[in-house]
């Protein structure tokens, strides 16, 4: 930041004046801090940002030697009101004071130093970064007393994504911390605004590869209140690629079972498959049997009974949070992973047969009939399947019945594609022919 030029080098008065001003405080405190204004005033005008820097961390010192917590909090705010204030000198003379919130005899007045420091810093985009983290240090406080709400919206009107002087890192942790608090009172609605202030193309540098992995947590529990499955495997993927997981075999396996699982979780679409098949191709999940075995069972074309699943994968699912029985959360995704399976199936008859009766599909689908028509319907629905249901006739048809004009615009599209293939060939055996009657050679 710019200051004006110096008017006058005043090092030397400030050389001879400073250590009598400091013997005077051991006596009498009052009269040192006179002199020092004065002083101080002197440096102030001389624009001497060295010497009034000094003048001012004396200020302090001598307040803080004193005893008396209230003077130097009159004496903050005095200083750094002071008309034609060197904005450097005031930086310097709050970072100092910010070291003195340590040495605090109590709470109350360790709260009345920071509250000061956070008065004096209001407004002032030169210490913008100073009052930052007076705030956090103020949140911090505040959480620890159990006042996690208050914590949050203390730390929530910081907007640091518009502070300059603040490096990426300490502005992303800031964010970050934001995030947190902001969870930690359910506002679940703010949680997705304050991520947007961070971009996914900062954690490409490994270098913030911790805040990546924080990040990424955090999106994971925002996801997983909002039942968005499969954007809590795509955050688990990041957590899975930073150096925390690949450094650890137990938690690569843990964050490769919970991938596995939200995919699946994850309802049915291009995406999805897409994303299954990835997950099913990663080396370690094949190297993990159980894993393995798993999530090929939503991959081939083929029917799983809900009760054998059970009896085989049960102790898999129920052996982390994502399906406790004891939770209603953990409740509602073992249903889920339930009508996943059905849905699977559901699929696999619809590939396998034009025609089915609906008792034989409730019999592979392990459901009652209102059951089975229920999730048919939905798939339907979902456009994921195209199925009708003769109910008169207890028959459920999967594919759909072509009118004449369709079955004969593709004969005629597919007879007028097999012609220009005739024609095709035709032309390139009579080229053979001439070339081979010219005895000339083809160089290919």
């Amino acid at each position: 930041m710019s200051e004006e030029k110096m008017q006058k080098d005043c090092s030397s008065i400030v050389d001879a004046q400073l250590p009598e001003i400091q013997a005077t405080a051991k006596g009498n405190v009052t009269e040192a801090l006179e002199k020092l204004l004065a002083l101080e005033k002197q440096t102030r005008v001389a624009a001497d940002l060295a010497s009034n820097s000094r003048v001012l961390l004396a200020a302090l010192q001598i307040s803080l030697e004193s005893g008396d917590w209230k003077l130097l909090n009159e004496n903050i705010i005095m200083l750094s009101k002071r008309h034609g204030l060197l904005k450097q000198a005031v930086t310097k003379m709050i970072q100092e004071a910010m070291t003195y919130i340590d040495k605090t005899p109590d709470m109350a007045t360790k709260l009345e130093l920071i509250d000061t420091l956070r008065t004096v810093t209001d407004g002032k985009i030169f210490v913008e970064v100073e009052r930052a983290r007076l705030t956090r240090t103020l949140a911090e406080i505040k959480e620890k007393e159990g006042k996690t709400v208050e914590a949050a919206d203390i730390l929530q009107d910081l907007q640091v994504e518009t502070f300059g002087s603040m490096d990426k890192r300490e502005k992303t942790d800031f964010i970050l911390e934001q995030m947190r608090l902001v969870l930690a009172k359910k506002d679940f609605t703010r949680v997705q605004i304050i991520s947007k202030k961070i971009s996914p193309k900062f954690f490409k540098d490994v270098a913030y590869d911790d805040l990546k992995y924080r990040y990424y947590q955090l999106m994971v529990q925002y996801s997983v209140h909002e039942g968005q499955y499969l954007d809590v495997c795509r955050h688990y993927r990041q957590i899975y690629d930073t150096a925390t997981v690949k450094d650890d075999t137990a938690k690569q396996a843990e964050i490769l079972r919970m991938i596995m699982f939200f995919v699946i979780l994850a309802p049915y679409d291009n995406e999805q498959s897409d994303l299954i098949h990835r997950v099913a191709e990663d080396p370690n999940l094949l190297a993990i049997e159980q894993f393995r075995d798993f999530i090929k069972c939503f991959i081939i074309n083929e029917l799983m009974r809900w009760p054998k699943m059970e009896q085989i994968y049960g102790a898999l699912w129920k052996d982390n949070y994502v399906f406790d029985t004891k939770t209603e959360d953990g409740q509602k995704r073992y249903k889920d992973l339930h009508k996943r399976v059905i849905e699977h199936n559901i699929r696999v008859v619809a590939m396998y047969y034009d025609r089915i009766t609906v008792k034989r599909l409730t019999q592979l689908l392990d459901l009652s009939p209102p059951e089975s028509e229920e999730f048919l319907s939905n798939l339907v629905v979902k456009k994921t399947i195209w199925a009708r249901i003769d109910r008169p006739a207890g028959v459920v048809e999967f594919h759909k019945k072509r009118d004449a004009n369709t079955t004969l615009n593709e004969w005629s599209t597919n007879i007028t594609s097999l012609l220009e293939l005739i024609v095709k060939t035709t032309h390139l055996i009579t080229k053979e022919e001439m070339v081979a009657s010219s005895g000339i050679t083809q160089v290919i």
